[in-house]
């Protein structure tokens, strides 16, 4: 047994690996893919796994600074079909097959808000969930917000967009409108930021 008491990191992790074998599509839809992969473990055994083939996912963090001084993000609202509920989130998307991450930071920002935004600037990308999806997920805080179009939405798309003060949002993530998995990772990545640069949230 391991020592979960041990301090730092621990760099022997070939013992941990399973080897990739045979990898079937199961199930080919609109949104994603279905796939079962066979995986030997380093002690032999061996079994069949579900992986959910997604594109990659952007989220946009559009940041500025109210005409009182309060930092604010501006957010859409919607609804969410996995949940039957109205979440409140920062604009995101798919990004395309082929497409840059940043263009399409760019793209999802105009089309839900009618936004441009210079600079743009990549926060981070993480797996949303390691333990089945294979894609990622970017994350780009998005200043010098500039208001250029209408919105240009999907055809099944409905969202209001709103301006929210910071300080609500850190209080409030996590909760209520608020209640979405990838948001909680946007506003990680934005504190990690905002640690950096104070200002971004005072």
């Amino acid at each position: 047994m391991r020592d979960p008491f041990n301090v730092g990191d621990t760099c022997d992790i070939d013992h941990l690996i399973w080897k990739s074998g045979e990898r079937k599509e199961v199930f080919k839809g609109p949104i994603f893919d279905i796939c079962t992969i066979e995986r030997t473990s380093s002690d032999g055994r061996v079994s069949r796994f579900i992986e959910v083939d997604s594109p990659d996912w952007v989220t946009v963090i559009p940041w500025y600074r109210g005409e009182d001084g309060r930092p604010m993000f501006v957010m859409v609202q919607q609804f969410r079909h996995g949940s039957s509920t109205v979440t409140r989130e920062f604009p995101a998307g798919v990004i395309e097959k082929g497409e840059e991450p940043v263009k399409a930071a760019i793209r999802e920002l105009k089309e839900e808000t009618g936004l441009d935004a210079d600079p743009i600037k990549l926060l981070g990308n993480v797996s949303p969930n390691s333990a089945f999806m294979n894609n990622r997920s970017y994350f780009y805080l998005a200043e010098g917000l500039d208001l250029v179009a209408a919105q240009n939405l999907d055809p099944n798309e409905q969202l209001d967009v709103l301006s929210v003060p910071v300080e609500e949002i850190l209080l409030s993530m996590g909760t209520g409108l608020y209640d979405n998995g990838i948001m909680m990772i946007a506003l990680g990545f934005f504190l990690r930021e905002a640690k950096l640069r104070p200002y971004l949230y005072t």
